[in-house]
């Protein structure tokens, strides 16, 4: 199917930034959009912030104007920006993504995951 990997998280203090990256690799046709969600210990995994291959951005409330998200369609991959790093952001970072992968002589549906990577914001 379709593979993700992400990279950048890491340990940053508040008021820090960290920039996300994500890489989808497969037999590919088309993605529809990509997005990242994030996962706090003890609570359910929500959306962060997604974008569409033609540009459409999605944010959390809580993430407006601090985090931007971005895409590079002929890569593949997606970018997560995140400026203002406050503790409560404090997660594993999911990347996932939709679209259309080769199966044979016909396309099928994917919806993948990353392996998710370690955001930690000391305060």
């Amino acid at each position: 199917q379709v593979q993700l990997v992400e990279s950048g998280g890491g340990l940053v203090q508040a008021g820090g930034s960290l920039r996300l990256s994500c890489a989808a690799s497969g037999r590919i046709v088309s993605i529809n959009d990509m997005g990242w969600y994030r996962q706090a210990p003890g609570k359910q995994r929500e959306l962060v912030a997604t974008i569409t291959s033609g540009g459409s951005t999605n944010y959390q409330d809580s993430v407006k104007g601090r985090f931007t998200v971005s895409g590079d369609n002929a890569r593949n991959t997606v970018y997560l920006q995140m400026n203002s790093l406050k503790p409560e952001d404090t997660a594993v970072y999911y990347c996932n993504a939709e679209g259309l992968y080769y199966s044979g002589s016909s396309a099928r549906n994917f919806d993948s995951w990353g392996q998710g990577t370690q955001v930690t914001v000391s305060s």
